[in-house]
C-alpha cells in the first residue's frame, strides 16, 4: 500500500521532496507574515533590519523548529538521516536564529540577545516536548504568532505598546482556528485511508472531510501573506 501523504503540501520520497515538505511553506509564510505584520505597525520601517528579523525567523521556525520536530518522531515520515536532521535543526535554531540575535545586538540592541534567548527556549521547549503547557495550542499559538508579532515590531520600535500586544492577542486567536483546522486534518491524512461522515443527507468521504479543514488552511495562509505585504505597502506608497 502507498504511503499517506501526512500533508496536502508534502511530496516525501525523495531528498528534494524531503527537504522540501520539511519547511512547511504554507504554514512557515503565515508564520513570517506575522513578524512582517508586527514590523509594519512601527511608525517606520528598517529594510535592513526587517529582513534579519525575517530571516532569524525562517532559519528558527521554518527550518530549526520543524527539523527538530521530524526528529523527535517523524510526523512527516522523511527518510532523512538523524544527523541531517540535527544538523538542520540545532544549525537552523542556534547557529541561523542565534547568530541573527547576535547580529541584532550590534546593529539594534544588546536586547536582541533576549529576544532571541526566548525564541530558541520557545522553539526548543514546544517541538522537544520539555514542557506539556508550552506544547499545547496555546503554546503554539504564542510561539509561533504572538511572539513573532511582538519581535517584530519590537526590532523596529525597540518598545512595546498596547497595540501590538493586541495585535498579538489577535494573532493568538488567528493560530488556534488554524490548530482547530489543521489538528483534525492531520488526524485523518496521517492514521486513515478511509474516512466518512453523514452531515444531513449527505455522505462526506475522506477527501470532502479534508477540503472542509484544508482549503480554509490554505486561504488563511495565502491572507497573511497578502496582508503583510500590503501593509508593508503602506510605508512605501
Amino acid at each position: 500500500m502507498s504511503q499517506l501523504q501526512p500533508a496536502f503540501y508534502t511530496r516525501t520520497g525523495s531528498v528534494a521532496g524531503d527537504l522540501m515538505s520539511l519547511m512547511h511553506w504554507p504554514y512557515t509564510l503565515w508564520h513570517l507574515s506575522y513578524v512582517v505584520i508586527g514590523a509594519a505597525l512601527a511608525p517606520d520601517i528598517d529594510a535592513v533590519i526587517l529582513s534579519g528579523t525575517v530571516l532569524a525567523f525562517l532559519f528558527g521556525l521554518g527550518i530549526g523548529a520543524h527539523a527538530l520536530d521530524e526528529l523527535h518522531d517523524r510526523p512527516l515520515g522523511t527518510r532523512l538521516s538523524p544527523s541531517i536532521l540535527r544538523v538542520l535543526g540545532w544549525g537552523g535554531l542556534v547557529v541561523g536564529g542565534g547568530g541573527l540575535a547576535v547580529a541584532g545586538a550590534i546593529l539594534v540592541s544588546p536586547w536582541s540577545l533576549i529576544w532571541g534567548a526566548v525564541g530558541i527556549l520557545l522553539v526548543a521547549t514546544y517541538t522537544l516536548e520539555w514542557v506539556n503547557w508550552v506544547h499545547s495550542d496555546l503554546g503554539f499559538a504564542v510561539a509561533w504568532a504572538a511572539f513573532p508579532v511582538m519581535a517584530g515590531y519590537w526590532a523596529q520600535a525597540e518598545s512595546i505598546g498596547l497595540p501590538v500586544i493586541v495585535i498579538a492577542a489577535a494573532a493568538t486567536a488567528l493560530s488556534m482556528a488554524q490548530r482547530d483546522l489543521s489538528t483534525p486534518a492531520r488526524h485523518v491524512r496521517r492514521r486513515t485511508r478511509e474516512a466518512s461522515a453523514v452531515v444531513g443527507d449527505e455522505n462526506w468521504d475522506r477527501q470532502r472531510l479534508l477540503d472542509s479543514w484544508e482549503r480554509p488552511l490554505r486561504s488563511l495562509a495565502i491572507a497573511h501573506v497578502l496582508l503583510a505585504v500590503a501593509l508593508v505597502l503602506t510605508h512605501v506608497v
